[in-house]
């Protein structure tokens, strides 16, 4: 019987004391280092093991160690300094009334956005073995066989935290791309799966690229992948997927480019696997496009089948039926169960309340379990 298994975006709800940490570091608060250490050693252990109770197959370290999914790069790579101001979507700026609500109610997480001041090479890769082998215990102590980690995309590093640097936003993002090569090769070299995380080639069309129309935001978006092509170019097709968003916020998303005019280029990158958003009201619709596209034989699709910006938890009957959509577009052999985006993007931030993003999970679970019986029958 096929079965259809279960993944998500990567970022999970973390302890207090695992954000209070990460902000403490960040402000450059003293800490013991083996004390450090240890909490996100057990922490990570602690959140693999939450997954397998939750029947998720294929975990992540949920980001434990990480403050955010592409600032947590400083540290790593040379030439990051100081801040970045913000810009908000252009959805956003439509609604300037819910803009200011959602500013005075918190909406917008407080944390550094490091500009790039100098030139772009690896600082350290300490911080990833870290991550890597506290991972790599945790899967071993959950008894799972394969787990994946994610790595910021070129473009998304380059979205948040513009340069001052490079001569040209090309420059840039190629500087990024070998920089950011040695992350994702040790990765796959772990034995785990590489997830490349870039919003870039969704998100940007209404932050970075807000200014643009849509021809010239594809000929951008080839531009990134032709950079993150080139940053994989030693890592095998089978072992990494990429992930694209348009934003894991509550909004309008009125200005989020379609999938299927994106889709195109999205296809010349090199993952075997795509994970996007197929849950939330403004991209549900668009299963259509994976039955009237010409797809390689071999890629795989992980649909979100979750919202992660709402605390409602799906029931597991709409998963499946989510799921059969994909299923009759590729074959039940090429379609992992997914959630739109991650529960906490920023450390300590969410608007998933941590148990009900659980909820959520195991919803998953129980919905691909369903559609698995129903290809069978």
């Amino acid at each position: 019987m096929p079965t259809i298994r279960t993944t998500h975006v990567g970022s999970l709800p973390r302890s207090g004391i695992v954000a209070d940490l990460l902000f403490g570091h960040e402000k450059g608060l003293p800490f013991i280092s083996t004390d450090y250490d240890q909490i996100m050693r057990d922490a990570t252990a602690a959140i693999v093991a939450r997954q397998k109770q939750a029947e998720i197959d294929i975990p992540s370290d949920g980001e434990t160690s990480k403050i955010s999914y592409a600032t947590y790069i400083k540290d790593r790579l040379t030439g990051f300094e100081g801040d970045s101001p913000r810009d908000p979507p252009g959805d956003l700026e439509d609604f300037p009334r819910f803009r200011e609500r959602l500013a005075k109610a918190g909406g917008t997480p407080q944390y550094r956005r490091p500009r790039c001041v100098g030139p772009i090479t690896v600082k350290t890769l300490e911080p990833l073995h870290k991550d890597i082998a506290a991972m790599k215990a945790g899967l071993a102590g959950a008894g799972y066989a394969e787990g994946f980690m994610n790595s910021a995309s070129p473009g998304v590093i380059a979205l948040f935290q513009p340069t001052d640097y490079y001569r040209t936003l090309d420059d840039y993002l190629h500087a990024l791309a070998e920089g950011m090569r040695a992350e994702y090769e040790a990765i796959v070299a772990s034995g785990l799966i590489l997830q490349i995380d870039a919003p870039d080639l969704g998100l940007g069309r209404h932050m970075m690229y807000k200014d643009l129309d849509e021809a010239g935001f594809l000929k951008r978006v080839a531009v990134h992948i032709e950079a993150l092509n080139s940053a994989l170019r030693n890592v095998p097709r089978d072992r990494v997927r990429l992930h694209i968003c348009w934003g894991n916020y509550e909004g309008p998303h009125t200005r989020d480019v379609a999938l299927k005019t994106v889709l195109p280029e999205l296809l010349k990158a090199k993952p075997g696997a795509l994970l996007f958003e197929g849950a939330n009201p403004r991209h549900a619709h668009e299963w259509t496009v994976w039955s009237e596209a010409k797809l390689p034989d071999d890629l795989i699709l992980i649909p979100g089948c979750i919202d992660s910006t709402t605390n409602f938890v799906e029931h597991p009957e709409l998963v499946a039926q989510r799921l059969g959509h994909y299923i009759d577009a590729v074959g039940a052999d090429r379609v992992i169960a997914g959630t739109d985006c991650g529960f906490s993007t920023f450390a300590g931030f969410g608007v998933v309340d941590p148990d009900i993003a659980w909820a959520k999970l195991a919803a998953l679970a129980h919905g691909a379990a369903i559609a698995s019986r129903r290809v069978d029958g």
